[in-house]
C-alpha cells in the first residue's frame, strides 16, 4: 500500500523538537511531526487543587487546545462558544494521565504544574504530539526546579511519548497523518515510556473489528515509533544516560 507521504508503513513522519522556545515558561517545547505543530509550555504553580491539599505531594495537569486556523476551515473558539467540547476534555486528561504516569509526585512539593499543549498545525496525531512534547517542556520545568534548590532531586523517573497506529488496507500502518486516520479501518493511539511500559492504548474498530493477532502488531509497532520518539526527546534536552529523569 502506498501513503500519501511515500513512507514505509513502519516509519515515523519527519520529527523535531525544540526546546527552550517561550522565554517566560518554566519549560517549553515546540514539537513537529509531518505537517502538525504542537507549541508546549510548562508552567509552575505554588498551589494545589483542593483535593490534595496538605497530603504533602504535588500534581500535574494539561489543557489543550486547537488554533482557529490549525485547520483546513476555521474553527469557533472554545472560548467563544462558552464550553470546551468533550474532545477537547478527553485529551487533555489523556496529556496528564501519562505526564503523570512517570512522575514522583511526593518530591514534586505542594505545587502544580500545567502543561499547556496548542495546536498551531494539524495534521493528524495532535494528541499523540502533545504527550511526546509536553513530556519535554516538563521535563525542562522540572529540571529549572532542581537548579533554584525548590525541590531536592528531578521528580520525572523516566521520559514518555505516544504514537498513532491504524490498520489501512488489511496493513499496519504507523503515526498516521490525517488523510490516514479519516480513512483507517483501526485507530490507535498508544503511550509508552522510556523502558517500554505502556501507559495507555486507546483503540478503535472504525470500520470492521480487528484480531488479537492485528492489535499485536500494532503494539509492536507503536513500540517502535515511541524508541525512536524517545531519542529524539533526549537529543532535544541534551539527555545522557546518567542525566536525571531520563
Amino acid at each position: 500500500m502506498k501513503r500519501p507521504d511515500g513512507r514505509d508503513l513502519n516509519q515515523i513522519r519527519p520529527t523535531t523538537i525544540e526546546t527552550g522556545v517561550l522565554r517566560n515558561a518554566e519549560g517549553s517545547a515546540r514539537i513537529t511531526v509531518g505537517e502538525t505543530v504542537v507549541l508546549c509550555a510548562a508552567t509552575v504553580e505554588e498551589r494545589l487543587p483542593g483535593f490534595l491539599k496538605g497530603k504533602g505531594k504535588g500534581w500535574v495537569t494539561a489543557e489543550y487546545g486547537m488554533l482557529p486556523r490549525s485547520t483546513n476551515e476555521r474553527m469557533t473558539r472554545e472560548s467563544v462558544q462558552g464550553r470546551q467540547g468533550g474532545r477537547t476534555m478527553e485529551i487533555q486528561r489523556l496529556i496528564g494521565r501519562s505526564l503523570r504516569a512517570v512522575m514522583d509526585l511526593e518530591s514534586l512539593g505542594e505545587r502544580t504544574i500545567v502543561v499547556d499543549c496548542d495546536v498551531l498545525e494539524a495534521d493528524g496525531g495532535t494528541r499523540t504530539a502533545s504527550v511526546t512534547g509536553g513530556c519535554a517542556a516538563l521535563h525542562q520545568a522540572l529540571t529549572y526546579l532542581v537548579e533554584q534548590q525548590k525541590i531536592p532531586y528531578h521528580p520525572m523517573r523516566e521520559l514518555v511519548s505516544a504514537i498513532s497506529v491504524g490498520m489501512l488496507g488489511g496493513g499496519v500502518c504507523l503515526d498516521l497523518c490525517y488523510q490516514e486516520d479519516h480513512r483507517s479501518d483501526v485507530d490507535l493511539n498508544v503511550v509508552i515510556t522510556g523502558s517500554k511500559q505502556f501507559v495507555e492504548v486507546q483503540g478503535t474498530a472504525e470500520g470492521r473489528p480487528f484480531s488479537h493477532q492485528s492489535l499485536l502488531k500494532m503494539l509492536e509497532s507503536a513500540a517502535g515509533g515511541c524508541g525512536e520518539l524517545n531519542q529524539i526527546q533526549r537529543a532535544a534536552l541534551a539527555l545522557t544516560e546518567e542525566s536525571p529523569g531520563s
